[in-house]
Order: structure tokens, then C-alpha cells, then sequence
């Protein structure tokens, strides 16, 4: 398991590669400005999804970026 410290450096690494520097600390702002509860907005992300559709998407979009590196 990897540190506090290394979980944020890491994620604001993967929020600037896509971003960018100012849209991530944008990103950043908003999640501080309001109330944002991620394990309940996961719960209702993909309501008519199984684990096994959402795996399969997620494997799919995986292998995808990936032959386009």
C-alpha cells in the first residue's frame, strides 16, 4: 500500500496529464467547494450496469488506450 502522500502526488500527476495544470486545480476547487460523497455517487453511477458489464467496459477502454501508446 502506498502512502497519503504518494496517493495525492500520483493523482495530481493523472489530473494534470488530462487536464492540464489549471482545469486540474479547477477540478481540485470544486471538490473542496461542495459537499461530494464518492462512495454514494459511485452506488448510483451506472444503476443498470452489473460488475461484470462494467468490467468488461473498463477492460475494453484499457486495452484501447493502451495500443494507443
Amino acid at each position: 500500500m502506498i502512502s497519503d502522500t504518494m496517493i495525492r502526488v500520483e493523482g495530481m500527476k493523472a489530473l494534470r496529464n488530462k487536464l492540464g495544470i489549471v482545469e486540474a486545480e479547477r477540478f481540485v476547487n470544486l471538490i473542496q467547494r461542495e459537499h461530494f460523497d464518492y462512495t454514494e455517487w459511485q452506488k448510483t453511477l451506472w444503476p443498470d450496469k452489473t460488475v461484470e458489464e462494467l468490467f468488461e467496459t473498463a477492460k475494453l477502454h484499457s486495452e484501447k488506450n493502451r495500443s494507443l501508446q
